[in-house]
Formats: C-alpha cells, structure tokens, sequence
C-alpha cells in the first residue's frame, strides 16, 4: 500500500470534514461522546494491497482500529454479543 503524502486537495477537504462533522455530533460536550472516522479511497481502483486509503477522524488510532474490526466483523457474520454480566 502506498505511503506518499495525503494530497494537499484531499488533505483540506477531510480536515473541513472532520472538524464539521466533530462539530455536528459532539458541539461544545467534553468529553466528547460520539467518534467517527472518514475513510477515502479512490472508486475503482485496486485497494487489497496496492490501492490508497486515507482516513481521518476524531478517536485515537487504536479506537479507531477497534471500531473498524468490529464492523468488519459484523458484515462477515463473525460478531456475537455475549452477556458478561454476573
């Protein structure tokens, strides 16, 4: 996968992004209470190993990771919620 910078166009425009889409769900609230993360990738290019995709988002990297491996884990029906109360 490729490691170049981020294009300055795109660069730009996920950081107005992120900042607006902070703003929409969490205002002025600290902590803030909802995370996201923006992926981008170009539409129709090879992404499984060769292709780019950048991301920004709000959450620390590891969280973001978390929530990403979740996800995927729900679309490919390996994601079971178990009760761990006692």
């Amino acid at each position: 996968m490729a490691h170049d910078p981020i294009p300055e166009s795109q660069r730009r425009m996920m950081n107005t992004m992120a900042q607006a889409l902070d703003e929409a769900f969490n205002g002025d609230v600290r902590p803030k209470k909802v995370g996201f993360a923006l992926l981008i990738y170009n539409l129709g290019e090879q992404l499984e190993g060769t292709g780019r995709i950048n991301y920004i988002g709000n959450g620390r990297r590891d969280e973001v990771l978390t929530a990403l491996k979740e996800l995927v884990a729900r679309w490919e029906g390996r994601y079971s919620k178990t009760d761990t109360t006692q």
